[in-house]
């Protein structure tokens, strides 16, 4: 899961990124391989869009997930969430 929110106090800022993984997700092995591969993927994220707070949760079974399927759910979360944030910033919400 991918959340994403635009910064009202420093819109023109750099990206921050939080990540959420829950002992759903296995034990302390699974679950920091598991923050790493997303600290590797949010690395890639290009800086198209300033001033987002990013969040990524992870769900049950990520431990178990390669590399690539994870790259390209986050690759098309992202498209989402970025357009979604960029629509709520222009309404004013």
């Amino acid at each position: 899961m991918l959340y994403a929110r635009v910064r009202s106090d420093e819109p023109q800022g750099d990206n921050r990124f939080g990540f959420i993984v829950s002992k759903a997700v296995g034990n302390a092995v699974h679950r920091n391989l598991v923050k790493r591969r997303m600290r590797a993927l949010a690395a890639q994220i290009p800086a198209t869009a300033n001033g987002l707070d990013f969040v990524f949760r992870a769900l049950p079974g990520s431990a178990e997930t390669d590399w690539n399927e994870l790259s390209q759910q986050v690759s098309t979360g992202l498209e989402s969430v970025v357009r979604k944030a960029g629509a709520k910033h222009e309404k004013g919400l």
